[in-house]
């Protein structure tokens, strides 16, 4: 049976401004939904001496964010509720952690952007929001989180929130508009006092889903099911000892399509084709893999195959030795043109040099601006040349295969992120 991929662990990412409220909020999601171990809710306890604990603290874990007060690293949490499994990473709000910001966005379902109704004048027109929420939420578009929500926190420290919830929703709806962002959803939350965080809101003005609700609901970045097959080769086993005529099972997890036994197939750089003799799949051999699967092909044939290699429908996919692609640059040396450097796509390594900086983005407005390098923290996008031909695709089609990471020869510091577009 195909898998059902919404019965995978849903990956959000919590961003937004410093001291809006995003370990707070964590905190109450694993507080309410019992995902705290007792000693830790025993050593939060001591630490409150008889005060409201501060639910913040459960994420904060490295010593210099709990001195500063601050988010720096990103922290993965991990919680479920009857009906899914969650993996929640808590990115910080400062613009010199955007790399941080980029590796939490890179893998998540979901961005849930907070917005602390404290800090706007909900009373002006137009209202103006803060420039970390815009920043945060384009970046979460630009890097192709599927579902954007919004929540408006701290309504318990405002005497009329139901207007000022309007004021802020309509803000936000604009600027999504105007920024090309589908929106999930908006919804209202005290994350200190636990205001429809997991449980509805009990208010005359807000009748929709708590956010655990909107969580919930949302669907997985489904991997392609229909259309060709894309797999890479992670790993080449061959059965028994002796001669080289035993069969060989190339395994892999498939980025899009389906494969059946009998299917034709071609091996990506290097063309050849043969037909899928047998799959298997956990030990077990099966009529058919789908994506999201990991699945064993056995060929009809005797190939040169190796790890780094993609096996695909024939004819579909063009491997190329040149594209373009966002960058996101994680490295304090700066981006060079004309250096190279070591890629990773899939399983396969490749030397490779940027040939041009087009733009660097403004990552508050994704305005472009003239560059000719990218320092730390900074996005652009480039034109790519790699010695070895390789199947890229669009990253908005496809994450697996329209990734990369750039890693510096000298150091072996993984120095950048691409999305090809």
């Amino acid at each position: 049976q195909p898998l059902n991929l919404n019965h995978r662990a849903m990956r959000f990412l919590t961003a937004g401004s410093v001291d809006d409220g995003k370990s707070t909020l964590i905190g109450r999601l694993l507080y309410d939904s019992r995902a705290i171990l007792a000693d830790q809710l025993d050593t939060l306890e001591k630490r409150a001496a008889g005060q409201p604990i501060d639910l913040s603290l459960l994420t904060d874990g490295l010593e210099a964010e709990r001195e500063q007060g601050i988010t720096i690293d990103v922290a993965y949490r991990y919680f479920a509720t009857k009906h899914r499994k969650f993996i929640i990473a808590d990115a910080p709000g400062h613009e010199q952690y955007t790399r941080n910001m980029v590796t939490a966005a890179a893998g998540s379902d979901a961005a849930v952007v907070l917005v602390d109704i404290t800090k706007l004048n909900t009373s002006e027109q137009p209202l103006v929001l803060l420039p970390q929420t815009r920043r945060h939420a384009l970046l979460a578009h630009l890097l192709r989180v599927p579902g954007i929500v919004f929540a408006i926190n701290k309504l318990d420290a405002i005497e009329n929130p139901g207007p000022a919830y309007e004021a802020v929703s309509k803000a936000l709806l604009a600027f999504a508009e105007q920024a090309g962002i589908e929106v999930a959803a908006i919804v209202p939350v005290s994350a200190l006092r636990g205001d429809n965080v997991t449980q509805p809101l009990d208010a005359t003005w807000y009748q929709g889903p708590s956010l655990l609700q909107v969580l919930e609901s949302l669907p997985t970045a489904q991997e392609t099911v229909e259309g060709s097959l894309l797999a890479p080769v992670q790993y080449v086993a061959r059965e028994g000892e002796g001669t080289g005529n035993q069969p060989r099972t190339l395994w892999g997890r498939i980025a899009h399509g389906s494969v059946k036994a009998g299917d034709s197939i071609q091996i990506l750089p290097s063309g050849q084709t043969a037909v899928v003799a047998e799959l298997r799949r956990a030990g077990s051999v099966v009529d058919i893999c789908t994506a999201g699967q990991s699945a064993g092909f056995v060929l009809d044939r005797q190939l040169d195959v190796s790890r780094g290699d993609w096996v695909a429908t024939p004819g579909t996919a063009t491997p190329r030795a040149a594209f373009s692609a966002t960058l996101a640059w994680l490295d304090t040396e700066p981006a060079v043109l004309g250096r190279k450097y070591w890629l990773r796509h899939g399983n396969r390594w490749v030397q490779g040099r940027i040939t041009a900086i087009e733009h660097r983005l403004d990552i508050h407005t994704l305005a472009e601006i003239d560059a000719h390098e990218l320092a730390v923290n900074e996005i652009g996008h480039v034109q790519i040349e790699v010695q070895q031909a390789l199947p890229v695709e669009a990253y908005a089609d496809n994450r697996m295969s329209g990734a990369l990471i750039v890693v510096d020869p000298a150091s072996n510091r993984t120095s950048g992120a691409l999305l090809v577009r």
